[in-house]
């Protein structure tokens, strides 16, 4: 058990010290052994050559990822390309970590501490060595200027140098046995150069934004930028974990270009003029109409649609707790009742998705029916703490599709809504106390917003409702946000197969007014709050899934959000000028263009880029 004191820390990471490791998995073993000589999914010898460019809707004018989600808008490819990270994710692995700046890691059983051995090949670009005090600046850097980090990381209090090339980091609670493989996920950024002067002589800050191309320590440099733009990769050449077997096969670009798109449509019909290379198509009326220019007819460029099995999805109308209009539960599922999911499916999205209907959407930890066995007995504690319906009533998002239906539904949201207060005076729904109308605005940063919010803000004109639509900006999108200025958004919450601590920051109270946290729809409810903690704290894979079972069924029976839709397969397009591996990683997607490489043979067939 650690004491206070760095020689506390020293003596619990050396005596009785638990095993070095090559890797974690969260639950069970790594799937690869010591000494392994790279993963399954790649091509080892992959050449490295080519470009390959992204196109991005947006702007950005930041590179300081210390300040990532409250000041700027970080430069796409900054965090992957620039900065590693003591460990690394297999993409055919669910939770498990093996070691990149780290070569060994290791904890005790009650997880209350873990330590890092760094990798003594780990150089950052300019040829330094990546030390223990560049981990902890970093650690110690991320959460005074970030309150993500600061959250995410706020059971990890302590971090030290205990041996030659070693970081251990101290716990303040034990078993949350996630808490050692995220601390692996800490970029690990210099410290000597973040502490040091810049070009004009001025002292460097981390807590504020730059445009000043940071040193980093992963496959890329930034070779050439113009802020908003566009944003230019290069590969490092001497790159110093080119060959370790987590990395072997992969970065075998040797240039990324992110180009700059204010604007959906254009960033389209950028990548149909060839200037940009591979997209992921989430419009589906795009995907069905969009795509049939003369290089798709020629097989220049190829569609494709690759499964979606490494993680689950939210995705919803979210509802803002802290605007009073919210907070009664009847009026946010008389929204939902509005909501005719079916008819625009058919009109706008050609049946291609599906209505999500949990917080885990597309996995096993999704929950379904009536609670029942370890699910049952973490709920028992909580009767009459959360909605009745929890214990009797599985839960389901209204049905329409056709006008009767729909009709319906409305006569059902009218009655919640009456119940909950409200009246209809002439066609205005209004408060019966305060004769205040019934109206909210629906915030987005693009124009796809009107395709579903017209015929949503029109079924809510039927019982009185005024929704008004607002598109802004990206940057003016992202600062509401972040100050939590807004009524209602589109919210993605995305979901890895082993959720965890970052439960907290989606949907625990302490989050809830955190500037920058993902709890955008502030919620605040202790009995969320005890079913996240058993997340966290399960012991064995059954436990993590009757737990994130039982804490999905208490989200959903509150109706938080007007939940949205979604699809399982990842919908590409690209120009074929890419090889891949035989076999894709089970949990990667695409994995573009993690493990893909320039193809001159397709090259030679397709063109150049222009």
């Amino acid at each position: 058990m650690f004491r206070s004191a760095g020689l506390g820390l020293a003596r619990a990471a050396e005596t009785g010290a638990p095993p070095w490791r090559h890797g974690l998995a969260l639950l069970g073993e790594p799937k690869y052994p010591p000494g392994f000589p790279h993963f399954d999914y790649v091509r080892p010898d992959a050449p490295k050559a080519g470009i390959v460019r992204f196109g991005v809707q947006g702007t950005f004018d930041n590179f300081n990822l210390f300040t990532s989600q409250i000041r700027g808008e970080l430069a796409a490819g900054v965090a992957n390309n620039l900065h590693d990270t003591l460990m690394t994710n297999a993409e055919d692995e669910v939770a498990t970590g093996y070691g990149l700046i780290a070569e060994a890691v290791s904890h005790p059983d009650d997880h209350s501490w873990v330590s890092y051995r760094l990798n003594p090949a780990a150089r950052f670009q300019d040829g330094r060595p990546i030390t223990p005090a560049d981990v902890i600046f970093s650690f110690e850097t991320l959460k005074a200027s970030n309150p993500f980090y600061a959250f995410y990381y706020q059971n990890v209090v302590k971090a030290e140098e205990t041996a030659e090339r070693v970081v251990t980091f101290a716990f303040s609670e034990k078993g949350n046995r996630e808490l050692p493989q995220i601390v692996g996920q800490i970029p690990v950024l210099p410290k000597h150069w973040w502490t040091g002067t810049g070009p004009d002589g001025a002292q460097r800050d981390p807590s504020r934004t730059t445009l000043e191309p940071p040193l980093g320590s992963g496959p890329y440099r930034i070779k050439a930028f113009e802020p908003g733009r566009f944003c230019i990769y290069e590969l490092v050449e001497n790159f110093w974990a080119r060959d370790l077997p987590v990395l072997r096969g992969q970065n075998n670009f040797k240039e990324i270009r992110y180009e700059y798109f204010r604007d959906g449509t254009v960033l389209l019909e950028a990548f149909k003029g060839d200037q940009v290379d591979f997209r992921t198509e989430n419009i589906a009326r795009q995907w069905v109409t969009a795509y049939d220019f003369p290089a798709v007819a020629e097989k220049r460029v190829v569609r494709e649609e690759f499964p979606i099995r490494n993680s689950g999805v939210m995705q919803a109308f979210c509802l803002n707790l802290r605007r009073p209009l919210f907070a009664d539960a009847r009026v946010r599922r008389a929204l939902n009742l509005a909501f005719d999911f079916e008819e625009i499916n058919k009109t706008l999205f050609y049946g291609l998705y599906e209505r999500i209907d949990s917080f885990f959407y597309g996995t096993e930890l999704a929950s379904s029916g009536l609670p029942q066995g370890l699910e049952l007995q973490m709920l028992e504690p909580l009767r009459g703490k959360v909605p009745a319906a929890v214990f009797t009533t599985p839960y389901k998002n209204p049905v329409a599709g056709s006008p009767e239906a729909m009709r319906a539904n409305l006569r059902e949201a009218l009655r919640l809504l009456t119940e909950a207060g409200f009246e209809l005076r002439g066609r205005k729904l209004v408060s019966k106390a305060s004769g205040e109308p019934f109206t909210f605005e629906i915030l987005g940063y693009d124009q796809s917003l009107e395709r579903y919010g017209l015929p949503y803000r029109q079924s809510l004109s039927l019982i009185g409702i005024t929704a008004e639509l607002r598109v802004v900006d990206a940057a003016q999108y992202q600062n509401r946000l972040r100050a939590f200025d807004f009524d209602v958004t589109t919210k993605v919450w995305p979901q890895s197969l082993s959720p965890g601590n970052e439960q907290r920051d989606f949907f625990g109270s302490k989050a809830a007014e955190r500037a920058g946290s993902q709890n955008l729809a502030g919620i605040r409810d202790p009995a969320v709050d005890a079913l996240i903690e058993k997340v966290v704290f399960a012991a064995s894979r059954e436990e993590l899934v009757a737990a994130t079972h039982a804490l999905d069924r208490v989200l959903l029976a509150n109706d938080y959000v007007v939940p949205q839709w979604a699809s399982r397969v990842q919908r590409t397009a690209r120009w074929d000028r890419f090889g891949r591996p035989d076999r894709l990683p089970e949990f990667g997607g695409a994995a573009f263009p993690t493990v893909w490489w320039w193809d001159e043979a397709r090259v030679a067939k397709t063109g150049m880029p222009r």
